[in-house]
């Protein structure tokens, strides 16, 4: 198996949609079968630490109101909003395909902060779904009945079921059905995780020819098509009526065939300014901007994490905020990964950011991440922090969040001259005080 085109961030073996999609499913599965879940609690994944289903994967919440005076907009009644802008964030060699997506919600009666979310609900691949029906044995123009709906079955596996990742009840469907080892791998976490990565219902469908269903059976052990969370990335007030998302499209090969991330692809790939793009906001009370406009701010956030501190520079200076900025990215090359390069550099020189450090892990023969850049910068670090400013984080939280929270431990010892239990007391005050909040997933 080899990667075709991947977003993978440099701290972890998969893209953090992926995981999240991974990790999402088997959360729920082992909650199901009486196994302890795994998933991050909430960032946001973001703070959150999201727990439906965001990015291309993350377990969310239920609806939220987006503007209580006016219509109330959720998953099963999502504003349709109309893509304005779709350009790539990456240049040409990159082997990410970042794009920042600007959407019109004029009309919508929306209000968000910087920090929060905007929550987006996909279609399947036409061209995946095709295959699918044709490797079942079916014409897709059957009909089924989905939450007491009828509709064609080629509808139904395009906009309301989760046809990617199989859900344990699907692999029960095929366990009773096949007569060979995928039975007994049910009860085997790793062997099941081992035999998962990187297949999906089209796999199974593949793998197993002989094994029919009928259309109804098949979709009543399939599960709904979920929304999909994104840190916004825009200031309602450097932007009305808009919201703008920093999406990192999932592409990768895995036997033989080019999967494909079901909600970044769909933004990335497959909508338009002609087609609706369903959405409502998504609130996170817990990763907001300081309320003293006089306190400074930390942010670190590479690779796609940079979304919602776009958001944060351009509400702070929208707001001629007085407190200082200090922003740690990073990515794979300076070339072909520094996003948003020519609106950061801006931000430096009116003001507005008064520090960034910058993290490039394929430059070097020493790969160097962000929290590399924070233990070069200790003393200042916590001169910052003891002065009051709030740190935040956002990205990856597989092993990006660990890092960089195992390096302001560090920090802070060091710099503070601590002891390590001490310092822990020191970062376990910054969060009771709210001044070290994460968007992680």
């Amino acid at each position: 198996m080899r990667l075709l085109a991947p977003n993978i961030p440099d701290n972890a073996p998969f893209d953090p949609d992926q995981r999240a999609w991974l990790n999402g499913f088997f959360a729920g599965w082992r909650t199901r079968a009486g196994s302890e879940a795994t998933v991050a609690s909430t960032p946001s994944s973001f703070g959150l630490d999201h727990g439906a289903v965001g990015g291309d994967g993350r377990a969310l919440p239920e609806p939220v109101v987006a503007n209580p005076a006016g219509p109330t907009y959720h998953r099963k009644n999502p504003f349709p909003a109309r893509m304005l802008a779709n350009r790539p964030l990456n240049n040409d060699g990159s082997a990410k395909d970042v794009r920042h997506i600007e959407i019109d919600v004029s009309g919508s009666g929306f209000t968000y902060e910087a920090g929060d979310a905007l929550a987006v609900i996909p279609r399947n691949c036409e061209a995946y779904v095709a295959e699918l029906v044709a490797a079942l044995g079916w014409s897709g123009d059957e009909v089924v009945t989905v939450d007491g709906e009828d509709l064609p079955l080629h509808e139904a596996l395009h906009t309301r079921l989760a046809v990617t990742l199989p859900p344990k009840s699907l692999l029960d469907a095929y366990a009773e059905r096949s007569g060979d080892g995928l039975r007994d791998m049910l009860g085997d976490r790793q062997a099941l995780d081992d035999f998962l990565w990187g297949r999906d219902v089209l796999d199974l469908a593949r793998m197993y020819p002989f094994i029919r269903f009928e259309p109804q059976a098949f979709v009543d052990v399939l599960r709904p098509l979920q929304h999909r969370l994104y840190s916004i990335s825009s200031s309602p007030k450097a932007h009305a009526g808009e919201v703008h998302l920093t999406v990192g499209t999932v592409r990768y090969e895995a036997y033989g065939r080019v999967r494909k991330g079901v909600c970044s692809t769909f933004v990335a790939d497959r909508c338009s300014a002609k087609m609706p793009l369903p959405v409502f906001v998504q609130t996170n009370k817990n990763f907001r901007l300081p309320a003293d406009e006089l306190t400074s701010v930390i942010m670190v956030g590479p690779g796609t994490g940079i979304a919602p501190f776009r958001a944060f520079l351009e509400e702070r200076r929208g707001a001629g905020a007085a407190g200082r900025n200090w922003l740690f990215f990073g990515d794979q090359h300076a070339a072909t990964d520094f996003l948003y390069r020519d609106e950061l550099e801006s931000f430096l020189e009116d003001g507005t950011l008064d520090r960034l450090d910058l993290a490039w892990s394929r430059d070097n023969a020493v790969k160097v991440y962000v929290q590399h850049r924070m233990l070069e910068q200790a003393e200042t670090l916590f001169n910052w922090i003891e002065d009051g400013a709030s740190f935040y984080v956002c990205g990856d939280a597989g092993r990006m969040a660990k890092d960089v929270d195992a390096a302001l431990h560090e920090v802070i010892r060091t710099a503070g001259g601590l002891s390590e239990d001490a310092a822990a007391v020191y970062v376990r005050r910054l969060k009771s005080q709210k001044r070290y909040l994460r968007d992680v997933y």
